[in-house]
């Protein structure tokens, strides 16, 4: 069993994916070919974001994002301990401060109505996690941003590209395209995912979009004319065609993962022994980039699995604060949210192929594993 078929995905894809590369091996266009410039504009029309500025992973979008907005030395940027690495890891390379908001029970999201407390005079930016394949309260958050100053707001939608969000105006926006920027990665792993690294930054701001082009370039305005410091961030026009050739299913794939989700919801909210399903908010979807259980016995429970031959896997087990490389950054750590959560969250295996047959053999081992 897979946890994330991505053999399945490209069985039936191949021959639009093998002509797509096939494209590019003949023009020989290998850095910045047309390619690039033809998914930046179809991932723009997706969102409804003016500008898409491709680039070589979604940690390097998180960098060129505070690049561009002149984030550095003494300035801070709120987020989320519970997340990966690369969050708070861009944070600190440019130099800034990373200022932990603990998060809600439930969604494991970023707690919007405690994030007004962390605000300083040093805040240059507030950095939402969109986890799992759902995106934060944006409404609030930006709401909240501008009362202090238009702060701006990063999405780091490494998980979440495709997933739908209204808020209270009840208007549905795509992630990516609900803040100053917006982030993803196209890890092979993701919703919409290459085979190697690869990202992409969304704005409607076309200062921010110029700044971000000339960042990917090695701050160049034009060839060797450096208008400011910058990074080799490109995305190779292979990897742009990799991903192209997925576009061409992926609201199929979007369908499907909510399907997916769903079901597993429905069929895992009778779970015993505290175990429950991460929660989907009504304004908004999941695009179950992982598709999550909170269960307070997780080792128990991982190892039932196993036996049963059914994959897991724990997104995040150790908090941020936690972590050797960032523990002087909060010598006084108060999260108890996601204390509490880190311990319990647990992956089951999803992709828009599972069948309903694999999945309700998973569920099944889920039922035994928490009754056990």
């Amino acid at each position: 069993m897979e946890f994330i078929d991505l053999k399945a995905q490209y069985r039936a894809l191949q021959p639009s994916i093998d002509a797509r590369i096939k494209k590019v091996l003949d023009h020989g266009q290998y850095i910045m070919g047309p390619e690039v410039a033809e998914l930046e504009e179809k991932l723009a029309a997706y969102t409804g974001s003016r500008h898409c500025i491709t680039c070589s992973s979604g940690t390097e979008a998180l960098l060129m994002s505070m690049m561009a907005l002149g984030i550095g030395p003494g300035d801070e940027v709120i987020t989320t301990p519970f997340t990966f690495a690369a969050t708070a890891e861009m944070i600190v390379l440019v130099g800034a401060t990373p200022v932990f908001v603990d998060i809600e029970d439930g969604t494991c999201l970023m707690d919007a109505a405690i994030i007004e407390a962390k605000i300083t005079p040093r805040t240059k930016a507030i950095m939402p996690v969109s986890l799992y394949g759902q995106v934060c309260d944006m409404d609030a958050i930006n709401a909240l941003a501008a009362r202090h100053g238009n702060i701006p707001v990063i999405e780091d939608a490494a998980q979440s590209f495709g997933a739908s969000y209204s808020g209270p105006g009840g208007v549905s926006r795509k992630s990516c395209n609900l803040s100053t920027i917006g982030c993803t990665s196209f890890f092979p792993s993701k919703p919409l995912g290459c085979y190697g690294d690869g990202g992409a930054l969304f704005t409607n701001d076309d200062a921010l979009a110029k700044a971000l082009r000339e960042i990917r370039v090695h701050g160049q305005e034009r060839r060797y004319y450096h208008t400011r410091v910058g990074v080799g961030g490109r995305m190779d026009t292979l990897q742009c065609a990799v991903v192209l050739a997925k576009l061409e299913r992926f609201d199929w794939e979007i369908e499907r993962r909510l399907e997916v989700g769903a079901r597993y919801t429905a069929l895992l909210g009778g779970l015993v022994n505290g175990a429950r399903p991460v929660t989907v908010l009504a304004d908004r979807d999941s695009v179950f980039a992982q598709y999550t259980l909170l269960v307070p016995n997780r080792e128990q429970f991982q190892a039932e699995l196993a036996s049963r031959k059914v994959p897991t896997a724990v997104h995040y087990p150790i908090p941020l604060y936690r972590q050797p490389a960032y523990q002087a950054l909060c010598p006084a750590p108060s999260f108890p949210v996601s204390e509490a959560l880190s311990a319990q969250v647990v992956s089951l295996p999803m992709h828009a192929d599972l069948d309903i047959a694999t999945q309700d053999f998973i569920v099944d081992a889920c039922s035994q594993a928490c009754a056990a």
